[in-house]
This record gives structure tokens, sequence and C-alpha cells, in this order.
């Protein structure tokens, strides 16, 4: 299929209506296979304004008398108003980009087609964080090895080629392990706490079903974990389902770790909330940002009905939960929930960065996300199809990983001193999850990636975003290393609306939020200063 055939008109004259905070744009509208563009005229700025068609959720249109208006919700959550001259051209350009922006196919979307200049296909690609991560493990204990198992995918299709496993048990035992749990996904090392000597793993549900069922092997793979950490380690086992629901899974073939099978893990229930609850519950808060004309009581009240900041303090508690236990209790933990691929990664990952300090720097919260969400298997093209606009809302689609990055930024914000990256990467995160001409976030595993040749035909979003003029945009200028745990307050009074993501298309900064740019700017123009200064000579 060639992307002209679904170009009805290639361009209109239009005007661009971008939000109270920017002018008007009025030029030639140009729709691409992959962009909209409006080109202003001569006598208007020469900035060419360029949207990636991706970036599009839902389109509205209207037609009265000889010209037409286009309303676009982006992903990103910005709202885009397009006058266009002509009925019939306004008709053709919303079908197209309608068509344009559901594509589905993976190799015919843009980032197959990006070639930025300053950049090589191949850079950052390097990232390869179970054998990475495997090293700086290795230098911690020796109980633990690097297993190539899953080579070929076969044993489990969304876990990546390496993983790592207790030295003590056999790649044999770990396929029948894989055989037991949903979708493959057996007990593998998600995080090494090396004060405590205690280790963080993640899996997905036991297959036991009514029959109760048990697997040898994975109770082997258990209890070399044990084994292998600090003497009289003890195991906790998170579930983040409730125990209703989990006792519902047994009925269809899935279940618990039953407590005779592991006798030296406790099992704890931690629900979070996944799948279309979550998105819904971000939908209602969209829609509350979006609303200028209500009340404070009525704006308080949709806010708290629509439970966000509800999900944020349970995610962030289970997460304290389970560094609490590994830092000040000595015990090893495994998270898992159904799948494995959702709520366990989102436990995971934040609890790593509570207790790691390498995971609050620039390049270890990278590394962390390849880790722990990309190759660890979340289905980002599954859950960031569509944002809060969409009226469609299939069941698979939900916004884990933003739900991720919310809890993130609450960190920043009760801890500034102490991630190396500010908002500007969070909210850059977000953008390239749900639309991004990298190949970083695309397909739902890395299975699907090697197919699909995602890393040899695509940029990375990380070489993007590492650049020298990207990073100073991107870093806490304030940063300074804490060797420490940091331990948030999830009280309501310590929990805020992100409205740097929320509300930035619709409201004016807050006075805070202009303070800390003055703050940037002051640090990073005394660095420039610094760095001119002459050296004086030996």
């Amino acid at each position: 299929m060639e992307f002209s055939e679904l170009i009805r008109t290639g361009r209109a004259q239009a005007q661009l209506l971008r939000g109270p905070e920017a002018p008007p744009l009025r030029g030639t509208l140009c729709v691409t296979g992959h962009h909209l563009l409006l080109s202003p005229g001569p006598q208007s700025t020469p900035d060419l304004w360029l949207l990636l068609l991706r970036s599009v959720d839902s389109i509205e249109k209207r037609v009265a008398g000889d010209s037409g208006t286009i309303i676009l919700r982006c992903k990103d959550l910005r709202v885009l108003q397009l006058e266009i001259e002509g009925v019939e051209a306004t008709l053709d350009i919303a079908r197209s980009i309608e068509a344009l922006s559901s594509l589905e196919s993976v190799i015919t979307s843009f980032p197959f087609f990006y070639r930025p200049k300053g950049l090589r296909l191949g850079d950052a690609w390097h990232f390869l964080p179970p054998e990475r991560y495997y090293k700086r493990v290795a230098r911690e204990t020796d109980a633990w090895r690097l297993s190539e198992v899953n080579e070929d995918f076969s044993l489990c299709p969304s876990y990546p080629r390496a993983v790592i496993v207790p030295r003590a048990v056999d790649d044999d035992a770990l396929a029948r392990s894989a055989r037991f749990r949903q979708g493959g996904r057996f007990p593998v090392l998600s995080y090494h706490h090396a004060p405590s000597g205690t280790v963080l793993l993640r899996s997905s549900q036991p297959l036991t079903g009514p029959q109760k069922r048990r697997c040898a092997e994975d109770e082997e793979l258990l209890r070399a974990v044990l084994a292998g950490a600090r003497p009289g380690a003890r195991g906790f086992i998170l579930d983040t389902r409730s125990a209703q629901a989990a006792k519902q899974a047994r009925m269809t073939g899935g279940g618990t770790e039953a407590k005779a099978a592991y006798p030296h893990w406790k099992r704890l229930h931690r629900p979070l909330e996944r799948g279309r609850p979550l998105q819904e519950s971000f939908v209602r808060l969209v829609e509350a940002c979006g609303d200028p004309e209500q009340s404070m009581d009525r704006w308080l009240s949709r806010l708290e009905g629509c439970r966000w900041l509800a999900h944020v303090k349970e995610a962030l508690s289970t997460a304290c939960l389970v560094a609490q236990a590994m830092e000040r209790e000595g015990a090893c933990i495994l998270v898992h929930g159904a799948e494995g691929t959702d709520s366990t990664l989102l436990v995971t990952s934040l609890a790593q960065l509570i207790l790691d300090p390498m995971s609050r720097t620039m390049a270890g919260f990278q590394e962390l996300i390849e880790r722990e969400w990309i190759q660890a298997g979340h289905p980002f093209q599954l859950r960031c199809a569509h944002s809060a606009f969409s009226h469609a809302r299939p069941k698979h689609e939900a916004p884990t990983f933003l739900l991720f990055l919310d809890c993130v930024w609450q960190l920043g914000r009760q801890f500034p001193l102490s991630l190396e990256f500010g908002e500007g990467l969070l909210l850059a995160l977000f953008e390239h999850a749900y639309a991004s001409p990298f190949g970083t976030f695309l397909c739902n595993s890395e299975k699907e990636r090697c197919l699909c040749e995602v890393r040899t035909r695509t940029h990375s979003l990380w070489s993007g975003l590492n650049q020298p003029k990207e990073q100073r945009k991107l870093r806490n200028p304030l940063y300074v290393l804490n060797p420490l745990a940091i331990w948030p307050s999830v009280e309501p009074q310590s929990l805020r609306l992100w409205q740097g993501l929320f509300l930035r298309w619709t409201h004016p900064p807050e006075p805070a939020e202009v303070a800390w740019e003055k703050v940037w700017q002051i640090v990073t123009g005394r660095e420039e200063t610094e760095g001119s200064q002459p050296t004086a000579s030996a």
C-alpha cells in the first residue's frame, strides 16, 4: 500500500489555533505520509510547523458555509484547531489524517524513515541491560549467572534473549519452570541490593489451576534464590492482585504459589489497578483538566473522583513496602500479578529508584527503563495505542508507563536534589512512548523488535536524548549524589497533580515552576562562565 492512496487532498489554505498561549498561524497546510505541515506565508515567521500524524488521538470535523474546522486531540494532550478554506478540502484532509494516523503496520511507521543529522543507525542500541547489569551483579555476588536459555525466544516470547538467574539452577530446570508460568515468564533477577545482600525478582503467575498443580523445578528455583542470598534470608511473594482475583484466576488455569510448596516464602496481596479501570481514570482526569469553566469545588470533586492520585499512592506504597522489606528486613522479594508485564514492572522499577542511587542518575534511569520496561516485555504498542481522547477503548490499552512516570515525578518533587534528571526527561518519555520518530518504544516485546529489525533500521531514543544540546534541557542542575534510599511520603498532602503534564497546554506555569526555570538558568549560566575562564598556567 502506498501512502499516496490515503491522501485525498495534498494541501489547502488553513489557520492553526494552538491554544491560549500561542499565536495563530496561517499558511499552506500539507499532508504527507507521516506528517501534517503548515508553511506560513512569506510575511509571517519562517518556521515550519510540523505534527507527527501518529500523535493524533482523535479527530473532530465541522463544516459551515464554504469552510470547515478540524479539531485534533493529540496523544501528548494538546488540542489543536485547524480552520480550513473549502468544505471538500476540510473533509478530504480529515479523512486523510484519520487513515494515516491509525495505520497499524510497524515497518511503515515513521521511525523506519527518520534519518536525523548527527546520528548514525546503531548508535546507543549497544544498551544491552541484562548483560550490562549482570556485570554489576557479578562484582557484588557470585550466586547468579547470565543464561541464554531464551536465545531464540522460544521459551518466553516476552523476555529478552539473556536473563539473570540463580547459578545453582540449570537451563533445563528453567525451561520446566517457564512451562509452569503464564507466558513462560519464570522468575528472573530484577535487582540485587548489595547493602542487604537481598534480591528482587519478577515473573508471571504460576499455572496451578483448579487441580493445584506443582512444579518441582519452579520450587527449586525459589529455594536457590534464598540459598544464594544472605544467611537466614526469608522470602515474600508480592501479588499485585487482590486475594479474590488470584483465587478466581485459579479457576481459569492461573493461581498463586501454595504455602506447602514454597514454605520459606510468604505471600502478600497488594492489589493495583490495571487495564481498563486505569485507562478510565486517566481519561476522566484529562477531561477534568480540560474544563476551564468549572468551580473550585467541582474541580476538586472531579480530581478525587477520577482516582488518579489514588493509583499513584497505591503504586508508591507498594514499591515502598518492597524496598522496606529488602533494606530493613533483609528479605528477598518476588513480584508478579497475572501476566507480569504491567503492575509487576511498575513495582520493581519504582522499588529500584527508591533503593538504588545508580537508578537515579541520567544513565542509570535510562538503563532502568530499557531493562525493566522495554526488554522486560511491557507491550508498549498495545498499551499506548491511544491516549486519553480516543473514542475507542480497547481493553488492552492502559497508561501503566505514564503512572510510573508520574510516580517518578512525585519522587523528584519530594527529593529535588536526588534525581540527576528533571521533569523534561519524564515529559519526553511520555511523548515518545505514545508517538515517536525513534524506534525504542516500538512493538510489544524484544522478539517482535528483532523480527521487525528495529535495532538495525531505526534510531534509538537514547542516542537522541543523550546529545549534549538535549542533555542540558533534561538534567537537574541541583543534583547531588545521594547514596541513601529515598522514602517518599504518600500522605494526601504530599502527592500533587503533575501540572507540568496534565495542565501544560491549558494553564500558564505556576510561580514555583518559573522559579525553578530561573534556578536552572543561573546554574547552567554559571557553568558556562566557569567553563570559559582561562586556566592559570603552571
